[in-house]
């Protein structure tokens, strides 16, 4: 013991023998944590039904991030009760696996809006952007009708679809040479909606904003928020495991 107390001591009182054992252990600490990363295919399981975001759908995220929703709107459903009851599944690390960057979110002053999709209709998430007490009176949020006023400019999304590629989004040859086309067709400016959903599944394609001929930045951001929380059947997943 008293060896012990000697060989402590001596390394509290030399700085760079404690400097040098700090590194080695904090290095050893980080190769087990790191290391066996290497040797897996991904950290995060797949999800059936999980698929990258439509052109105008990235649009409308492009928008929602710009704006600063995520300041006051989470996206993450933490698995607790009260949590679970008011806003559906807890969200799962698959459903952000497509996100750069995600939209956890660093408070929640607004609801979650993990699983907003479909929950209201277009018209309900228009006015509440325009005017957000004439839906919700206690709201807090500010308008934001310029919105529906400012015709969408989303730049050249080939090349936005291209840049996440990079990343490891899995859009193919054929998303990024259509996605000018698939935008205006989401939008319901023409085109083949069928087409478009085979290959993003469960992709819905209309006039968001209640402007037929024209796409505005209302468009966008509806369609946006009419899909989150919606690729995950969750009641089927459930019907599996209770099948089992």
């Amino acid at each position: 013991m008293a060896s012990l107390v000697q060989g402590h001591k001596k390394i509290e009182r030399n700085v760079t023998l404690l400097g040098a054992l700090a590194l080695v252990v904090v290095a050893i600490g980080g190769i087990v944590e790191i290391a066996p990363l290497f040797w897996i295919q991904s950290t995060v399981t797949k999800v059936d039904g999980v698929r990258p975001y439509t052109p105008l759908e990235l649009a409308g995220r492009n928008i929602y991030i710009r704006e600063g929703c995520y300041n006051c709107h989470s996206q993450m459903v933490r698995p607790f009760r009260d949590e679970t009851e008011r806003y559906g599944h807890y969200s799962l690390a698959a459903e952000s696996m497509y996100d750069h960057p995600f939209q956890w979110g660093s408070s929640r002053t607004g609801p979650d809006l993990a699983r907003v999709g479909n929950r209201y209709s277009d018209e309900w998430h228009v006015q509440h952007l325009k005017d957000p007490r004439a839906v919700v009176p206690e709201s807090i949020m500010p308008p934001y009708a310029f919105l529906a006023e400012r015709a969408l400019k989303p730049g050249d999304m080939a090349a936005h679809l291209n840049a996440l590629r990079i990343t490891g989004v899995p859009y193919t040859e054929a998303d990024i040479a259509k996605a000018q086309e698939d935008l205006a067709t989401q939008a319901g400016q023409g085109g083949d909606p069928a087409e478009l959903a085979t290959r993003y599944p469960k992709a819905q394609s209309r006039d968001f904003d209640g402007k037929p001929g024209e796409v505005t930045e209302m468009d966008a951001i509806v369609a946006y928020l009419q899909m989150l929380g919606t690729q995950v059947d969750f009641r089927a997943a459930a019907a599996r495991e209770q099948a089992k």
